[in-house]
């Protein structure tokens, strides 16, 4: 049997923080302070290239890209250009192939065969077509042959990065942004386009996970929750957004108000106190339905949080605690979102601008 594994839900990730996560459990794993993992979430819409793509496979201008709030970016996995989105399983299987495992395509093989066993548990027959790569339903309900789950993988000294995304109940409409993988002769499906109906992500996750048992011969335990964090990012009638510089000990970053959420506690309420604490403001505060996952300094192992944002506006005179802050400032919008360190907190920054009730 091989070395066990330990799997991480994480719902929804920033491509950027991904990225993050990626580097920070593969560098903990070269030396085994993790052991092998497996990062299952959802990305954002993105478009990301891989080493071999060709930028023309991506047929959409960039100003169209911007406006539809898609995100590209290049990166040292294999393969042409594809899409991430909501409704996408994505999994990144960081593993150390030792002695007797070290073989690239019989390790392609095995994701392969992951995401094959996954969607013929719903009655969906996938293969592989050999000029292509992925997964493919050969005979889909949409017509022809089409890609239900994308492959890119990178592997350094037998260390692995990327990975899989399955489509399951992802908007299709979207990879018409590109070339998919670069393929003109053939689309994408989904699970919901072949059942015609939704399937819950959480039920398909389960079940890749059973899969990767079975296919990679190990045992797979899943890895604590991740700690539950908020975010409050205040405004003034202005529209400029308040930011807060950590003490040098603490990092002397620039960040919006945030905080940990404590037991007992709701998001809601957490996010009312630090508020509260790490300004002295008594705003209301509005949920922005925005919660994702990220990765927060470097430790070992890496320290992965789950956050909930929120935005207030502000009414009255903000005061710092120096224990905690050396300044605040007011700054635009779009200096905010250059200044903070994480791509989610960027997204939130982002999503202040609309109304609040």
């Amino acid at each position: 049997m091989n070395p066990p594994v330990q799997w991480h839900r994480l719902g929804r990730v920033e491509y950027g923080d991904g990225l993050e996560l990626q580097r920070q459990f593969q560098e903990a794993r070269r030396v085994d302070e993790v052991p092998d993992t497996l990062l299952l979430l959802e990305h954002p819409p993105v478009l990301t290239l891989g080493r071999g793509a060709k930028e023309n496979n991506i047929i959409t201008p960039k100003p169209q890209l911007e406006a539809l709030g898609v995100e590209v970016f290049e990166t040292d996995r294999g393969g042409d250009v594809t899409y991430h989105g909501p409704g996408q399983i994505v999994g990144y299987p960081l593993l150390h192939l030792g002695p007797g495992r070290q073989d690239v395509r019989k390790y392609v093989r095995a994701i392969e065969e992951l995401m094959i066993r996954t969607v013929a548990d719903w009655g969906i027959t996938a293969t592989r077509i050999e000029q292509w790569p992925g997964v493919w339903v050969a005979e889909s309900r949409r017509g022809g042959p089409r890609k239900i789950a994308a492959l890119g993988v990178h592997l350094s000294r037998w260390y692995t990065k990327h990975g899989f995304a399955l489509n399951v109940r992802t908007d299709l409409s979207h990879f018409e942004l590109i070339v998919p993988c670069g393929i003109r002769e053939a689309g994408v499906t989904s699970m919901r386009d072949e059942l015609e109906r939704d399937v819950p992500v959480f039920e398909v996750e389960d079940r890749i996970v059973h899969h990767f048992r079975e296919v990679f011969d190990c045992e797979v335990t899943v890895a604590e929750e991740p700690r539950r964090t908020v975010s409050v990012v205040v405004t003034r009638e202005d529209g400029r957004v308040l930011l807060l510089e950590r003490t040098a000990a603490r990092g002397g970053f620039w960040q919006p108000v945030t905080g940990r959420v404590e037991a007992g506690e709701s998001p809601l309420q957490a996010a009312q106190r630090e508020l509260m604490e790490e300004t002295g403001l008594e705003s209301v505060v509005v949920p922005l339905d925005y919660e994702h996952c990220f990765p927060f300094g470097e430790g070992r192992p890496p320290q992965v949080f789950r956050e909930t944002a929120f935005m207030a506006k502000a009414r009255g005179e903000v005061r710092i605690d120096p224990g905690e802050h050396s300044a605040c400032g007011w700054f635009t919008r779009e200096e905010a979102i250059a200044k903070v360190p994480h791509a989610g907190l960027a997204r939130a920054i982002a999503m202040s601008a609309r109304p609040s009730p």
